[in-house]
């Protein structure tokens, strides 16, 4: 019996340092669990930093790329600021020159109305009264204050460049003229400056402006025929052709 209380303390013993040991083992594994958590959550913010770095490394690439982008952009608006500035600069002083030339155009037009009424006064008495009416016009516009000096100006030329049409067109219309003491209605026929060459609705009488005796002079019947034609022509009922009439010589 002496032999059995040792055996029994042994076993005891041992019970108590198994139940210890499986303490210490249970303790480790749940440390090591711990561990493994905190591992697990360590990863888990890492790759949620690693994530945000690289957000943010592609944000920086973009707005550096856009800050470049920005600097070319910004030069070039600097250019264009530049030149819109020496535009500016350039439309203040034509501005400034537009009341000097306005002062100066004036009497210009005034002149040029005034020698294009001088001028249909001594010209070929064609359209006499369509030209005097033209010119009334000219010189009515320029007292209006409510017409730009450019459109006075634009006007003037448009009247200068009918007149210098005239000499390069042929034209038929009808007016009044005083025939024999008769006022009549007659066909004119205008073919260019050169001649002015009317016929009597009846077909039988002619005549041409004379510039020397500056009046109407009569034509042979011969001439009829030939300036009912140039009539005809004129008038588009006629193709172009050759006309064989009285022509003064050019001096």
């Amino acid at each position: 019996m002496k032999g059995v209380k040792p055996l029994i303390l042994a076993s005891l013993v041992a019970a108590s340092s198994s139940q210890v040991m499986a303490n210490e083992l249970q303790t480790v594994k749940e440390k090591s669990g711990e561990i493994n958590q905190i591992a697990t959550q360590s990863q888990t913010k890492i790759d949620t930093i690693a994530d945000n770095m690289q957000t943010r490394l592609q944000k920086f690439k973009a707005l550096n790329k856009e800050i470049d982008g920005l600097s070319v952009y910004n030069a070039q608006l600097t250019k264009q600021v530049a030149n819109q500035v020496e535009e500016m600069a350039n439309i203040n002083s034509s501005m400034d020159q537009v009341s000097v030339i306005e002062r100066q155009i004036t009497p210009l037009m005034l002149r040029m109305i005034e020698g294009l009424d001088q001028f249909v006064a001594l010209d070929v008495p064609f359209l006499a009264q369509e030209r005097s009416e033209r010119i009334a016009k000219l010189s009515e516009m320029m007292d209006r204050a409510d017409v730009a000096s450019s459109e006075k100006f634009r006007r003037v030329l448009e009247a200068y460049q009918v007149e210098v049409d005239y000499g390069r067109t042929i034209e038929a219309y009808t007016s009044l003229l005083d025939v024999n003491g008769t006022e009549r209605e007659v066909d004119f026929l205008r073919i260019g400056r050169l001649e002015l060459i009317y016929l009597t609705r009846d077909g039988k009488q002619a005549g041409a402006w004379d510039k020397e005796q500056k009046a109407f002079v009569s034509l042979p019947d011969s001439a009829i025929s030939q300036i009912s034609k140039g009539l005809r022509i004129a008038r588009k009922q006629l193709a172009p052709d050759m006309l064989t009439l009285p022509v003064q010589a050019a001096e």
